[in-house]
């Protein structure tokens, strides 16, 4: 079992210095280099401060400059937003500078309010189309001498430039859900990336059960599946009963982001009434504590071993989470000191 972290600078509040959440973000990627962990991810959002992330590869470049060992990930690069030529070519550069550490993880998108203004018009249907479309171009483009003429993009002959400095390109994931997602990625060669939110167990073991289906349909036997969750460790049971609080108001939001019903200013989603959120049953913290993997080191480990058994490769530690950066320092130092050497 492998393990990275995922996460983006968030801001709750006006009152937040948006300097000092950089700096507390490069602080969390800076342990996670250090502690061992194989990967960091990171991805891209537009006009939200709930997730301020703009452009993935600017912000892997800034992480690659404070980090060692990692690898660097786009968790995830909305593919509907960009031109083939254009991702091939910032994805390879971003390669180049990076020494060589970059991998893709690439998705549709998921929040109607960034289609509604980066591309007016489209839906998740069509959002997934022009994925299917633009990520099977990417090695080509890197190869050289790729032509296209497709439902959403044509070009003569393109070469990207410069190089990306792995042989064959960075690795690429693809964010997947239901059936046709899995079987796309795998057939093209490519890994996956799951983020089962509020179902519980049963949902992780879908999404392993679709990836293992689409596996098996293709004949391939050398892709990886990662597993994205949301993380607490925890000193004690009321160190983690707050710590349900506190994602059952992130969850909430995070809801409300979807729903894309509420009123946003100046990019902040308008305040959820504490009874309204304490009226969603779906998002309560009891049921977060069940589904999410979070406890004490020990409930966590045991939590992963499961997820490990059922045959995931990697764990990724989801930390945006509304959290003070203090609270969100001290669970990663947990997970790192107390859970990966479980696994060692």
């Amino acid at each position: 079992m492998d393990f990275s972290l995922f996460g983006h600078m968030e801001r709750i509040t006006p009152d937040q210095p948006q300097e000092v959440l950089h700096k507390d973000f490069i602080g969390l990627c800076k342990m996670a280099d250090e502690g061992g962990m194989r990967a960091i991810w990171t991805g891209e959002h537009h006009g939200m401060e709930f997730t301020i992330a703009p452009n993935p590869f600017l912000s892997i470049v800034d992480i690659a400059h404070h980090t060692k060992n990692v690898k660097l990930g786009t968790g995830t690069v909305v593919a509907p937003f960009w031109h083939p030529i254009r991702l091939a070519g910032e994805a390879a550069m971003t390669d180049l500078v990076t020494g060589g550490r970059l991998e893709i993880g690439a998705a549709r998108g998921a929040y109607s309010y960034e289609y509604e203004r980066m591309v007016p018009g489209m839906d998740a249907w069509d959002a997934g189309q022009r994925m299917r479309e633009t990520l099977p171009l990417l090695r080509p483009l890197w190869k050289g001498d790729c032509a296209h003429e497709g439902t959403y993009h044509s070009f003569p002959a393109t070469t990207s430039t410069p190089s990306p400095l792995q042989d064959g390109g960075p690795p690429i994931w693809v964010a997947a859900r239901d059936i046709n997602s899995h079987e796309f990625a795998v057939e093209n060669g490519f890994d996956v990336q799951v983020t089962p939110l509020w179902q519980g167990d049963a949902e992780i073991d879908d999404l392993m059960g679709k990836f293992q289906q689409a596996c098996t349909k293709f004949g391939a036997r050398n892709r990886k599946i990662m597993l994205l969750h949301h993380t607490y460790v925890g000193t004690d049971a009321q160190d983690v009963d707050q710590a349900a609080q506190e994602l059952s108001t992130f969850y909430n939001y995070f809801g409300a982001w979807f729903q894309n019903k509420r009123p946003v200013a100046k990019g902040f989603i308008e305040e959820i009434p504490a009874q309204e959120m304490a009226a969603n049953k779906m998002m309560a913290p009891d049921t977060l504590r069940r589904d999410l993997t979070i406890g004490t080191a020990q409930q966590v480990i045991d939590r992963i071993k499961r997820y490990e058994d059922l045959g995931y490769d990697e764990f990724s530690f989801w930390t945006d989470n509304g959290m003070s950066t203090e609270r969100k320092r001290a669970s990663l130092a947990r997970f790192i000191d107390d859970v990966m050497p479980a696994f060692s």
